[in-house]
């Protein structure tokens, strides 16, 4: 099947949420984890997403990627109703046009460093040589050029994180969605990877959406959403005088 194309591929928000709601049964008790949730983001914004653990951050992700479905509402990215789609087609519109980032970085044990670079590409259905060469210019730029033949195990924790900074953008994704990505690496590698993915993700010009613990990142994004008792709330940003 051919894979969904973006409609306002360009032009308009990248991301809307339309009265987006999610809510679990768990026995004879219905648990609303998201209600009503109204956002538009534009294209190019970092955005960070604040909350208690289990307050249902990764859960909005999921619902923007279409890994998961809303009880109510809508997710439209690039014009496209996600939640329109079937399960295979939205299975195609996150694989081609969405990177991920996660906490424990995800790459594959049995993989290479470059292997693991070039996956999205190789499941687009597209690895030219110049995307190859894009793929392995981005390994430069994360620090590990010289690390395409290494296996992750060989690896430190941030320099994992950073292999998977360049793989999520290796495919040149409309948007990437980071979870905890500083979660598993002490504070000061943290950092640094922060200010990497932020510089990374300005210079390609793509949107990023992070859910975080760290007060520290608010200072780098743009727009600043908390979800409180369900309800997903922006924050006011501190204009400097």
């Amino acid at each position: 099947m051919t894979s969904i194309q973006p409609q306002n591929n360009g032009t308009g928000p990248l991301i809307e949420l339309r009265g987006l709601s999610k809510a679990y049964q768990e026995g004879e008790r219905e648990r609303v984890v998201l209600h009503s949730a109204d956002a538009t983001i534009s294209r190019g914004e970092f955005v960070v997403l604040l909350g208690r653990s289990g307050s249902g951050k990764s859960t909005l992700l999921n619902l923007i990627s279409g890994i998961d479905l809303p009880t109510a509402g809508d997710v439209v990215i690039a014009g496209t109703s996600i939640t329109r789609l079937s399960e295979q087609q939205r299975t195609l519109f996150r694989r081609r046009h969405i990177g991920f980032i996660f906490q424990f970085f995800n790459l594959i044990p049995t993989l290479t460093v470059e292997e693991n670079l070039l996956l999205p590409l190789e499941l687009n259905g597209r690895v030219s040589a110049a995307e190859r060469q894009a793929a392995l210019s981005l390994l430069e730029q994360v620090g590990l050029g010289d690390r395409a033949q290494s296996f992750p195990d060989r690896l430190s924790g941030g320099e994992q994180q950073r292999v998977a900074i360049a793989r999520a953008l290796a495919h040149d994704p409309l948007l990437l969605l980071a979870d905890e990505p500083t979660g598993n690496l002490d504070a000061e590698t943290g950092r640094q990877v922060l200010d990497l993915l932020d510089r990374l993700t300005r210079q390609a010009g793509k949107t990023l959406m992070m859910v975080t613990h760290s007060s520290e990142v608010i200072s780098m994004a743009d727009r600043v959403y908390t979800i409180q008792d369900g309800r997903l709330v922006e924050r006011l940003m501190e204009v400097a005088p």
